[in-house]
């Protein structure tokens, strides 16, 4: 349900801002939706674990706030991450 090295090297060279860029806004976005999708796809088969499911909720909750603070900051930049990333907005 982690990521690993390569995927996240992948995401942050996809999602970055600069060169050196590994914790913007929405790098984090990027990795948290990447992570959303395969606990949620764990959760499928698994309905029985809870733990899982409350570390779902709060990621699906920080995630959130980002592209809040995103959408603050830039609107039209928050637009290209939601239809860059795939989820609704």
């Amino acid at each position: 349900m982690s990521l690993d090295t390569a995927e996240k090297q992948k995401l942050i060279e996809s999602h970055q801002i600069h060169a050196t860029d590994t914790g913007s806004a929405e790098v984090q976005v990027a990795m948290l939706s990447e992570r959303i999708s395969k606990l949620s796809d764990h959760l499928q088969n698994n309905n029985h674990d809870f733990a899982s499911r409350q570390g779902l909720l709060k990621m699906i909750g920080k995630r959130k706030r980002l592209l809040s603070y995103i959408k603050g900051k830039n609107q039209l930049k928050y637009n290209e991450l939601v239809k860059k990333i795939g989820i609704r907005g």
